[in-house]
């Protein structure tokens, strides 16, 4: 049997051990899914209602043990976890809004009788999650799906495995009927093999790369459900905004929280040419160089701490001077951060004006910057990717924003905030590699059932006069 070790990337220390599932093991996953849906399903919304609020309720118990966990096995400050917990006691009460305002059903009285609209489960989930938010972004997947009538099968990754452990805990404490959430862990074999059975949605926070392997291996089963939120190579436009410090904050929690591990974070930097420009990246690089990047035990806290794995961080710096061989102009580099573990990095910021460089993300606190002469030359290049999730616009001129947010190709676009800036009570989703117009947050609803309209009368009455073209 295959083993399954996590460890603490700012560390290398082991934070779990167990096996990874077999065929047999997921096979039995899904059947046991598969199985638990139709009581599910059929059981009254309240039912459902109070099942995850019970969970809820065992995660408030157990807020602080998950948030050091999650620290842990991916490395983010304290702070940032326990704000990651947060946020998945916050989406139970999210969700149950979303799921009454828009999948929720009502009843029109008609001529005929009435017009009914109620909302069904689509059938066996499967969550595959992600390692940067292991805990919150699965979890909005799972709340919105268990309240729909869905079972889910989760997979979280092989990178957090723990984390998954937990919410698989939190979901047995709450006492939920055995076979609606049921736990694979694994890596890529098991989430394919998990692929290759019956299930009827797959429900995905990752890579772009990722994203398109399922549209092509789906592509012939319509019938399976596809919700991917999918990463972005984003930009961050600054244009006439007079105080460069006050810029450089945006910009530094726009490219460089969370080590740059957010789908949300500004990878693409726009800016006047000439003086300027000279003025926000020189703030912006300033502002960097005060950041601190260590382990989350250290005092005082840190802003960030390291990249997932020593792997991850090898595949950023190779990314980043791939980049530099093609031209770019480094205006702070990246490398190791004093002597601490190879998973750790120092923020780069690097001129790719005039270069051609890859439209491809770099999952890392790598920000680069390019030079235009005009506002229009600036939306232009925000919109030279083949992306989509996020953008923003800093400026002091409300007339910029309002030609900005039209123009832009984005699904969350900000004005005077980072472009990590998000609500679970709004949509959160892009187009293009970044999704499939299936937004997560607020509209998860939308993807975890499907609307049925019914026209109904109470009685069986003749109809025959309506009925047009009859020999008398």
């Amino acid at each position: 049997m295959t083993q399954l070790t996590s460890t603490n990337p700012a560390t290398g220390d082991v934070v779990w051990t167990g096996p990874e599932a077999t065929p047999v093991e997921v096979a039995a996953a899904v059947a046991a899914a598969r199985v638990a849906f139709p009581d599910w399903a059929d059981r009254p919304r309240q039912d459902r209602v109070d099942a995850v609020k019970r969970y809820q309720a065992v995660l408030k118990a157990h807020a602080d043990g998950l948030a050091e966990t999650i620290a842990n096995e991916t490395g983010k400050p304290l702070w940032e976890a326990k704000t990651e917990v947060a946020a998945m006691v916050g989406k139970v009460d999210i969700s149950i809004r979303a799921y009454d305002e828009r999948t929720g059903g009502r009843t029109t009285e008609t001529g005929f009788g009435r017009a009914v609209l109620r909302h069904r489960p689509h059938g066996v989930a499967t969550v595959l999650g992600p390692f940067n938010f292991p805990g919150h972004l699965p979890n909005g997947h799972i709340v919105p799906a268990l309240l729909a009538g869905d079972t889910v099968v989760f997979k979280p990754s092989e990178e957090t495995p723990a984390v998954g452990a937990l919410m698989a805990e939190a979901f047995a404490e709450a006492d939920l009927p055995a076979g609606v959430v049921n736990l694979v862990q694994g890596g890529r074999e098991v989430g394919a093999a998990l692929l290759d059975l019956p299930i009827d949605a797959l429900m995905f926070t990752g890579s772009g790369a990722a994203g398109a392997h399922f549209r092509r291996k789906f592509a012939d089963d319509p019938h399976v459900i596809l919700a991917l939120e999918l990463g972005g190579n984003n930009p961050l436009v600054v244009w006439d905004a007079a105080d460069a410090e006050a810029v450089a904050g945006i910009a530094v929690q726009s490219a460089f929280i969370t080590t740059g591990q957010r789908c949300s974070c500004a990878r693409r930097l726009i800016v006047p040419e000439g003086p300027q420009g000279d003025a926000i990246v020189e703030a912006i690089a300033a502002l960097a160089d005060r950041l601190v990047f260590a382990p989350w035990t250290s005092a005082p806290e840190p802003y960030a701490g390291p990249l997932i794995s020593e792997k991850a961080a090898a595949a950023a710096l190779a990314a980043l001077q791939q980049r530099i061989d093609a031209g770019a102009r480094v205006i702070r580099a990246s490398g190791p951060v004093s002597n601490l573990p190879g998973a750790f990095v120092r923020p780069a910021i690097i001129d790719v004006t005039g270069v051609e460089v890859p439209d491809e993300e770099m999952f890392a606190p790598f920000l680069q910057v390019t030079r235009v002469p005009g506002f229009e030359a600036a939306i232009a290049a925000a919109n030279a990717t083949r992306y989509g999730l996020s953008a923003g616009l800093v400026s002091d001129d409300p007339a910029h924003w309002e030609r900005f947010v039209r123009r832009i190709r984005a699904g969350v676009v900000n004005f005077n905030r980072p472009t990590t800036g998000a609500a679970g009570d709004m949509p959160f989703g892009g187009l293009g590699a970044s999704g499939n117009h299936r937004p997560s947050a607020y509209y998860a609803a939308d993807y975890c059932a499907y609307p049925v309209a019914s026209f109904e009368a109470d009685a069986v009455r003749n109809i025959e006069s309506e009925i047009k073209g009859l020999r008398t």
